[in-house]
């Protein structure tokens, strides 16, 4: 099961689904982080609401690291703070 099925899956305790920021947060939470077209695959957003919703999230100070992976694609990842 891909990554994006895991999010969007009923969650077994509450039986509701993720939220769309939750399923984003996930998505930059992962190691390799998340490029604009798979949030946008994965939320159905625009890619200006998805770049809205990142800088929402340096605001809350949530510290965003911007990288270029081995294909030539840009991803975003959530920085772990030690």
């Amino acid at each position: 099961m891909t990554e994006e099925a895991k999010s969007t899956a009923r969650s077994k305790k509450t039986g509701k689904l993720p939220t769309k920021s939750a399923t984003v947060t996930k998505l930059l939470s992962r190691a390799k982080g998340a490029t604009l077209v798979e949030i946008t695959g994965a939320t159905g957003w625009q890619p200006h609401s998805a770049r809205a919703f990142m800088t929402g999230l340096r605001k809350k100070d949530i510290s965003l690291v911007r990288e270029c992976r081995t294909d030539g694609e840009t991803c975003w990842r959530i920085e772990r703070r030690a």
